[in-house]
């Protein structure tokens, strides 16, 4: 490669942007690990928390294979979640990651976002049951009263003192008018003065 065709790559890094210049200088520094003066020169360009959260991810790397005798790394629970953290903290931790593979570094940020999402749902107070006597009232007034719907049945118990959500009243209806004959729909108006227009 001369260099003319260096500096037109030169200028196409330029052109895509600092990130993958950098990465592009990173690949030079492991393909040719003696040319100590690249890498050195890509280090200047990161800030000073860049380059210590890319310390700490290689550094819990090499405890972890240092832990190890022989085959594949073990990882821990531990091991995982620093991993995670740290490659959150870090632009470029694909090209920092060496003992696992970057698409499993991804699989363990899920399960983590997954299990934090589960436990902050079940951390959450849930709403006090109601008492067996409230659900019996409930139950009571749906069956005595058929033509009552869950705001009447709700305002009853507003009453005595007794606060309910109206889903929660529909709920407890249905269980107790759940069997229950179908009630006769009661004679209107309408009909009555038509029955009896002849005697009226």
């Amino acid at each position: 490669m001369n260099w003319r065709q260096l500096w037109i790559a030169g200028k196409r890094l330029v052109a895509r942007g600092l990130p993958q210049l950098e990465t592009k200088l990173k690949e030079w520094t492991q393909s040719a690990p003696d040319r100590q003066i690249i890498g050195i020169t890509s280090d200047l360009w990161r800030s000073k928390h860049e380059l210590i959260a890319e310390n700490a991810f290689l550094r819990q790397q090499v405890i972890v294979l240092k832990r190890q005798s022989s085959g594949r790394p073990a990882l821990t629970q531990h091991d995982r979640r620093v991993l995670v953290v740290l490659a959150s903290k870090l632009r470029g931790w694909k090209g920092a990651l060496r003992i696992v593979k970057p698409d499993t570094l991804l699989k363990w940020h899920r399960q983590g976002f997954r299990l934090f999402w589960k436990g902050k749902l079940q951390g959450q107070r849930r709403k006090p049951q109601l008492s067996p006597e409230t659900i019996a009232r409930i139950a009571e007034m749906a069956v005595e009263n058929r033509r009552w719907g869950a705001p009447r049945i709700r305002d009853e118990l507003l009453k005595l003192g007794i606060t309910v959500a109206k889903r929660t009243v529909q709920k407890y209806m249905r269980q107790a008018q759940r069997g229950l004959p179908p009630e006769h729909k009661r004679q209107t108006w309408a009909t009555f003065l038509a029955n009896h227009v002849g005697e009226i």
